[in-house]
Parts: structure tokens; C-alpha cells; sequence
């Protein structure tokens, strides 16, 4: 009988326990139902939600039981759908970028969402773009054959688009250009022998430097034009700060256009067959006294006139970068000897340069500071003169391999720049020959 009382005293309370979490629960249901319902309200109508407005707990009309069961245990299971999509973003955003895969197969909205966190695509078929439209916070996009239509929907799509490579472009393509206003890098293929051949001339130089005002980093590669084109990237680009010919096309004159770049820092020359024909005099090619910096890489250095107009317009370099080009002889190297100002000199598979070539040149330099020479056969360590190595002395930065026999860079080890050059060649080379070699 006494257990029997215990029992009958306990029940009530049990069942008001079991009352109570069952109505909180149908609480906590609505309160996260009545917020989702007022969430979408205001993003329909366009006005957000009043932070310090109250949420009544009791709504006038309720839907059906079996509805509302199903749309709040929704609510309950996937709490992100209470965020939106900008805190969705940013909280998706602090994620490894090793962990981001595996997002979009958490929902649908998760997978759109996935693809505004791309920076970077590199797209073959320019149709495939169309599925891309979710990317609007792409920075960096790489297309083969876009079109002129497609270019203006990636930038009506894409506005915060900062890097852009386009291959097999066109004059016509460039006509879309003009609405990526925000473009700093900008990558541009027209011919390519062998594989296509685009058409990139100064109609299309001109639309480009009209349209994409904010360049920093300009890549022709394969294109045409002449000085009317570069003229016109120079006055409208005035950001513009390197420069890149590839395998350029260019017509004879344009050399003299870029004394319109006035803040271009750095001028590169990739697998070029030429630089410029032109014949044109010394006072009529202007100077671009910005450049700083000039690299040369697998190209044809056969023209002394024109690689003298170049280094005239480039007076002021400081770095000066010769990769394995043909044609760079001692005749063709010493048309850089009025550049005064270089502090870094690299060469690298200059075979036909010989030492005497160099140091008809950089003893000239006083200001040079570093000097790297590597895999040029006909610079020998037995031909460093005392000349040669009062300069080596005076240097900061020495880097010398022009062979595999080469033995004073071993030598150099250790023992600290900016002393007599003479001990340093004791063991390369016999030093009365070097005398000898001097007074010869």
C-alpha cells in the first residue's frame, strides 16, 4: 500500500515534467518558425527586419498540423537557414580551402553559395562560362576563344574580376572589354604559330587602353599593332607599370611610343624575333626614364641599331636580365655600355659573349652591385684580367658559373667582398698570365 501511495505521488510530477518539455519544444518550434516567416517577408519586400521589434509568441492564423510539424522540424534540423547569405558567405569563407569541397553536399543553397567563394577558374570552352554565373567574387579568370558578348556578361557578372587571360583574342572580342573597368592584369594571345591565328592590331590596342583605364600589368603576346597602339595604352593607361612583349608582331616604329608610358617600371621581351626595324634617329625616339627594370628571354638579339634605340629610350635601368638569346656577341653587348646607372647585371647562356666583352662593359658601370653569370662557354676564368677583378672586388653580390669547369666561384668562398681582387684568382688561373694576358 505504501509503495503504491509513493507511486500515485510521483506520477503527477513525472507527468508535468513530460508536459513541460513538450510544450517548450512547441515554443522554441514556433518562435524559429515565426522568425523564418519574417525573414522572408522583409527579403521579399526589401526592408530589414526592426532588431528591437518583439516577436509575438501566439500568431493569428496557424497552418495545418501536419505542415507546420514538417516545416519546423525543417527549421530545427538546418539552423543556417536563419543566417543570410552575406553571414553564410563569410562564415563558409574562414574554412580551409581543403574543407570547401566537400560544401556543396550539404544542400542546394550550400552548392550556389560554393561558387561565389571561387577566386580563380580556367575555363576551355568559353560555353561553359554560362554555368559560372554564380563566381561573382571571382578575381581571376583564364578563357580560350571568348566572344564579345561573353565578355560583357562577365563583367555585368563578375565585378570585383581583377585578373584576365584571354587566348585567341581578337580585335572584335576587345570590344567587350571596356565594361571590366576594374582589370589590373591583363593577359592577351592572338597568333600562335602552328596552332591559330587572331588578329590583334591597333584597332584593338586603342579599345583596350580606352576601356581598362586601371591596368598595372599589360601581356601581348603574339599580337600586332604599331605606335598608334602603344601610344594610345600610354596616354589612357597611366597605372600601367609592366609591360610584355611575346612573340610581338609588331609593325617598325613603336619603339618610339613608349615615352608615352610615364610610369612603366619594368619592359619584358619573351621569344621575340626582333625588337624594332625602325631607322628612325636618337632625338626622335624619346625617353621613358620610369623603366627600371629589362628582362630579355629567348630572343633574337641580331639588330645592334635597334638594341641601341631601345637602351636610349630605357637610360635610367637598374636590372638588366639577358636569358639565353642568340645573337649577343661582344659587338651587340656593348651597346648597353651608356646604361651608367645598372646595379644588377644577369647573364645566363649567352654563349657567343666572351669575357673580354664583358668587362669592356661593366667596368664602365660604377654603380654595380651584383653580378650573375651562368652557363656562358666563352667566358673563361683564366681571361679575368686585373681590370675584371678589381671590379669583382668592389661588389656586393657575385654568382659565377659560366662553365662547368669554372673555378672561382669556389675560390670566392669565404672570402668577403669589397677586398683587393687580386688573391681571389690565385688558384683559377696562373697570375703572371694574367699579366701577361693584361699588357697583350
Amino acid at each position: 500500500m505504501e509503495a503504491k501511495c509513493k507511486k500515485m505521488a510521483f506520477s503527477p510530477d513525472k507527468e508535468n515534467q513530460n508536459s513541460n518539455w513538450v510544450n517548450s519544444k512547441k515554443a522554441l518550434n514556433h518562435v524559429l518558425y515565426t522568425m523564418r516567416r519574417q525573414s522572408l517577408t522583409a527579403k521579399q519586400t526589401k526592408q530589414p527586419l526592426n532588431q528591437t521589434q518583439r516577436i509575438p509568441l501566439s500568431p493569428a492564423p496557424q497552418p495545418t498540423k501536419k505542415s507546420q510539424d514538417f516545416t519546423l522540424n525543417n527549421l530545427v534540423s538546418d539552423k543556417t537557414s536563419l543566417l543570410s547569405d552575406e553571414i553564410l558567405l563569410k562564415i563558409l569563407s574562414k574554412l580551409p580551402k581543403s574543407q570547401r569541397a566537400a560544401n556543396f553536399l550539404v544542400s542546394k543553397r550550400w552548392l550556389n553559395l560554393q561558387g561565389r567563394l571561387e577566386r580563380s577558374i580556367r575555363v576551355l570552352d568559353w560555353d561553359f562560362l554560362i554555368s559560372a554565373k554564380g563566381c561573382s567574387n571571382l578575381r581571376k579568370l583564364v578563357v580560350v576563344n571568348a566572344s564579345e558578348m561573353g565578355l560583357l556578361s562577365l563583367a555585368e557578372n563578375c565585378p570585383t574580376l581583377q585578373e584576365l587571360e584571354l587566348v585567341k583574342c581578337s580585335d572584335h572580342v576587345l570590344r567587350g572589354i571596356a565594361a571590366c573597368r576594374d582589370l589590373r592584369i591583363l593577359r592577351l594571345t592572338g597568333a600562335v604559330d602552328g596552332l591559330y591565328d587572331s588578329l590583334v592590331s591597333d584597332v584593338g590596342l586603342t579599345i583596350l587602353a580606352q576601356g581598362c583605364k586601371s591596368l598595372v600589368k599589360l601581356e601581348l603576346s603574339g599580337c600586332e599593332g604599331s605606335y598608334e597602339g602603344i601610344k594610345a595604352i600610354g596616354q589612357c593607361c597611366q597605372m600601367l607599370e609592366e609591360l610584355t612583349f611575346r612573340d610581338h608582331r609588331m609593325e617598325d616604329g613603336w619603339l618610339s611610343a613608349l615615352s608615352y608610358c610615364g610610369n612603366l617600371k619594368s619592359l619584358r621581351f619573351v621569344s621575340c624575333k626582333r625588337i624594332d626595324g625602325s631607322a628612325e634617329d636618337d632625338e626622335h625616339l624619346g625617353f621613358c626614364p620610369a623603366v627600371e627594370r629589362l628582362h630579355f628571354e629567348k630572343c633574337q638579339l641580331r639588330d645592334k641599331k635597334s638594341l641601341r634605340a631601345l637602351f636610349i629610350v630605357c637610360y635610367n635601368v637598374r636590372r638588366v636580365v639577358l636569358k639565353n638569346c642568340w645573337g649577343l656577341n661582344d659587338d651587340m653587348f656593348a651597346t648597353s655600355s651608356d646604361l651608367r646607372k645598372v646595379k644588377f647585371l644577369s647573364l645566363e647562356g649567352c654563349s657567343t659573349l666572351t669575357t673580354h666583352g664583358l668587362e669592356s662593359v661593366i667596368t664602365s658601370w660604377n654603380e654595380l652591385q651584383s653580378l650573375k653569370v651562368y652557363s656562358c662557354n666563352n667566358i673563361k676564368d683564366c681571361e679575368v684580367n686585373p681590370a675584371l677583378s678589381t671590379v669583382f672586388s668592389g661588389l656586393k653580390d657575385l654568382k659565377w658559373k659560366p662553365d662547368s669547369k669554372s673555378l672561382l666561384s669556389a675560390n670566392l668562398n669565404g672570402t668577403g667582398m669589397r677586398k683587393k681582387g687580386g688573391k681571389f684568382f690565385k688558384k683559377s688561373c696562373d697570375w703572371k698570365s694574367l699579366h701577361r694576358t693584361s699588357d697583350s
